[in-house]
């Protein structure tokens, strides 16, 4: 099973997948004039509820829509994935990463003003947004397949497998073990058990539930992340340059890079490790964050857009390079043959020997529930667009069912699965945004001339 999840995710990886989220990214953001520079300042005051009204159609505020978008991104991959995109590919994989980031807020901008532009009413006539919907009104009925491709693959995709999988590891190595608890199969499913109430709890509340929870804990995680990483710089300043400077000379070099060749070469592996782990992390270009951003009070497609872009700026540009740097300057990406999120833990021990890890623990225990919590929405929307909305709570069943299984999965198949899946949903939802761009130009030059 290992294997066949292992060969999938490097078929669905190919190279016209990097070309179509890359090179399609590239054109949008060239189609827009770059407009995440030019147009950051105007987004955050977006966010900060100054142009709210609360006459809007949509569910929830703006902040409230990148909250949950944002709790779903900032999970697992900002500690476990960039610790794998390191122990594979040294620092330089973290300049892809970058990359993938600075291409993928152009890529959110298109995908997220789509999905205000184009919303569609569910079988219960509530407005909803997302690339299912943007393909069927946006480029007509004719395209409903690559509609039911995304909403098809988007249910195994949300599933919260690699983030369930990487908290349990990380109470193990973190918690358990070093305290002499025995750890199995009776542990991992009381993990399970506590992961299951927890998450039906919230997650039976719906939309309104699921966003107010994520608007508190969000800004809680980042700033406590924010600070821990920093007091691991100011401890290892003396080697922050030396470092800092190696993302850019590995990135080409690919000196430190472990894996199978691409494109006949490392340097091409690790280009594609790094928007692979770019895109596990930030979800630009998936279509998962469209669906939070489709449900946002506003009838302005492209402020929701500009806020949307916000997101890979502060999960990868800022979440993503605090983990990279706390590895790289603590020396355990070298020292250690941990992966995953005990790499991550490794780093936090080093600084802070006795309590650094399990600040890490409260960390990641708030990383990963918030991602619960939001992927659950966006499964009961691929299935409300599959077979009706009176029947999108079965989703709920098969998501509690797989919380289960990825306690008793190993991490390694767990992230081929969605890796893999990632590729398919991004498929529909970079083809039909990149037929769809004109459009969303046409309504920016709109929005343009309306608030200047």
């Amino acid at each position: 099973m290992e294997q066949f999840f292992e060969k999938f995710s490097s078929y669905a990886w190919g190279l016209p997948l990097v070309i179509l989220l890359i090179g399609g990214g590239l054109y949008l953001l060239i189609l827009s004039k770059f407009l995440p520079f030019r147009y950051i300042g105007h987004a955050i005051q977006v966010l900060k509820g100054k142009y709210d009204n609360p006459d809007d159609p949509g569910q929830i505020s703006h902040f409230k829509s990148l909250s949950t978008a944002l709790s779903s991104t900032i999970g697992m991959g900002n500690i476990a994935g960039v610790a794998v995109a390191i122990s594979m590919g040294g620092p330089g994989a973290m300049f892809w990463m970058w990359i993938s980031a600075i291409v993928g807020m152009s890529t959110k901008f298109f995908t997220s003003s789509l999905a205000i532009m184009y919303r569609g009413k569910d079988s219960a006539g509530v407005l909803q947004g997302g690339p299912m919907y943007f393909i069927v009104e946006g480029l007509g009925k004719s395209w409903k397949p690559l509609a039911i491709m995304f909403s098809f693959f988007g249910m195994i995709g949300v599933l919260p497998v690699v983030n369930v999988n990487q908290l349990t590891q990380a109470i193990n190595d973190i918690v358990l073990i070093p305290n002499g608890i025995q750890v199995g199969l009776m542990s991992n499913a009381i993990i399970a058990l506590v992961l299951v109430v927890s998450t039906s709890i919230i997650i039976i509340g719906g939309l309104k539930s699921i966003s107010n929870v994520a608007s508190k804990l969000v800004p809680t995680m980042v700033i406590l992340y924010f600070i821990l990483v920093l007091i691991i710089l100011i401890s290892n300043y003396e080697v922050v340059p030396k470092y800092f400077l190696m993302i850019f000379t590995d990135a080409f070099a690919a000196e430190n890079f472990k894996g199978d060749p691409f494109l006949g070469g490392v340097f091409g592996a690790l280009v594609l490790l790094g928007i692979r782990r770019g895109a596990f992390s930030n979800e630009a270009g998936i279509g998962t964050a469209p669906m939070a951003h489709g449900a946002a009070k506003t009838d302005e497609p492209i402020r929701e857009g500009l806020v949307a872009m916000l997101g890979p700026a502060i999960d990868t540009l800022i979440v993503c390079s605090l983990t990279a740097l706390a590895i790289l300057v603590t020396g355990v990406w070298e020292t250690t043959s941990n992966n995953g999120v005990s790499l991550t833990a490794s780093a936090f021990e080093a600084t802070m020997p006795v309590f650094g890890k399990y600040l890490l623990m409260i960390c990641v225990l708030i990383f990963s529930v918030s991602s619960l919590f939001s992927y659950s929405y966006y499964g009961t929307k691929c299935l409300s667009f599959l077979i009706g909305d009176d029947r999108k709570h079965y989703f709920n069943y098969f998501y509690i069912l797989s919380i289960i299984i990825a306690v008793m999965t190993p991490f390694s198949m767990m992230l081929n699965l969605i890796d893999g899946v990632f590729a398919l949903m991004a498929i529909p939802t970079m083809v039909s945004t990149l037929i769809l761009a004109p459009k969303v130009i046409v309504e920016l030059n709109k929005y343009k001339a309306k608030i200047y």
